[in-house]
C-alpha cells in the first residue's frame, strides 16, 4: 500500500523522490492532495457512479428532448444509486448537471426551453458525490445530422483528451499536459480557452491543482502518485475568447458565437503510470 490509511505518510521511495525534485527547483504538491488509500477507493466508487450516469444519458438522449429532460435523467439515476449530484446548488448552480450546447462553452444551465435540434452538439458535464467523495466527467454527443465541421471539432477535441492523458505520467508535470493539448487543437486550425481548466477532484468538487489546457513540457507542478485530477480541454471552432451570460452569471458562451467542444476525464496518478477513473 502507498500511503498510511490514517497518517498520509508516502512510502519512502517516493519521498526521497520528492526530496530530489524539490532540490532541483521544482514545484512539489501539497500534501494534502495526494490522496491515501482508502480515500483513493472512496473517489474510486464515486467514479464509478459518474460513469454509469453517463453511460445512461448516452442510452436515452435524443432530438426533441428538453435539457430539462437530461437534468432529470441525471438527477433520478443518481440518487437512486445513493449519491449526490455535485453540482446542485454548488455556489448557487440551480440544477444537477450542466448542459452546453454549440457555442455554449460550459456551465449551461438546463432549461424545459432549451431542445435538443437537428445538428446540435452538447457537452453533459456530470459530477458526482458518493459517501462524501466526488467525481467529475464529461462527453460530448451529437444529435441528428451534424455538419462535418462540428464532428471534426468533436473529435479533435476528443483526441487532445486523450493526448492530455498520455502525457500525465508519474514524475512528469503539469505543463506536460497542457503542452501536446494546445499543439494539437493548435495545429488543427483550432483554439483553446484558457479561462477554465482541470482541476484536483475528490475529498472536494474542485481542489488544487488547477490543470491548464496550454503550456510548456517540463514546467508546471510535479505529478506525485495518490494525485487525482480533472483533464477537460476546451476547444474552440473559432477565437479563444468567451464571455458569461449576464442574464444567469454562469453560462460561458464563445465571444464570435463559434462552436466548443470539450470531453473529460478524471486521473489517478500511480506509481507504474495513471489510472483513469471516469469515461
Amino acid at each position: 500500500m502507498l500511503f498510511n490509511k490514517n497518517e498520509q505518510k508516502l512510502s519512502p521511495e517516493i519521498e526521497e523522490k520528492l526530496k530530489y525534485y524539490r532540490r532541483q527547483g521544482h514545484v512539489i504538491p501539497p500534501r494534502k492532495i495526494i490522496k491515501n488509500a482508502e480515500q483513493i477507493e472512496g473517489i474510486r466508487e464515486s467514479a464509478k457512479i459518474n460513469t454509469a450516469v453517463l453511460d445512461h444519458v448516452a442510452a436515452h438522449i435524443h432530438e426533441g428532448m428538453s435539457t430539462e429532460d437530461i437534468n432529470t435523467l441525471v438527477y433520478d439515476f443518481t440518487v437512486a444509486h445513493g449519491a449526490i449530484p455535485a453540482p446542485l446548488n454548488y455556489e448557487g448552480f440551480p440544477k444537477s448537471v450542466c448542459t452546453s450546447i454549440n457555442e455554449e462553452v460550459c456551465h449551461g444551465i438546463p432549461s424545459k426551453d432549451v431542445i435538443l435540434r437537428d445538428g446540435d452538439i452538447i457537452n453533459v458535464d456530470v459530477s458526482t458525490i458518493y459517501n462524501g467523495y466526488f467525481s467529475d466527467a464529461s462527453r460530448m454527443f451529437m444529435i441528428g445530422n451534424v455538419s462535418e465541421a462540428k464532428q471534426r471539432l468533436v473529435q479533435v477535441t476528443k483526441e487532445c483528451l486523450e493526448r492530455g492523458i498520455e502525457a500525465t505520467k508519474p514524475w512528469g508535470f503539469l505543463g506536460d499536459i497542457g503542452a501536446v493539448i494546445q499543439a494539437h487543437a493548435e495545429n488543427n486550425g483550432y483554439t483553446v480557452v484558457r479561462e477554465f481548466c482541470g482541476h484536483g477532484v475528490g475529498l472536494k468538487f474542485h481542489e488544487i491543482p488547477e490543470v491548464e489546457h496550454v503550456g510548456r513540457k517540463g514546467t508546471g507542478m510535479l505529478l506525485v502518485p495518490g494525485m487525482i485530477f480533472t483533464i477537460e480541454p476546451m476547444i474552440n471552432m473559432g477565437k479563444a475568447d468567451i464571455f458569461i451570460d449576464e442574464e444567469n452569471d454562469w453560462t460561458v458562451i464563445t465571444e464570435d458565437e463559434q462552436p466548443s467542444a470539450q470531453w473529460e476525464n478524471t486521473v489517478l496518478i500511480t506509481e507504474t503510470g495513471i489510472e483513469i477513473l471516469t469515461w
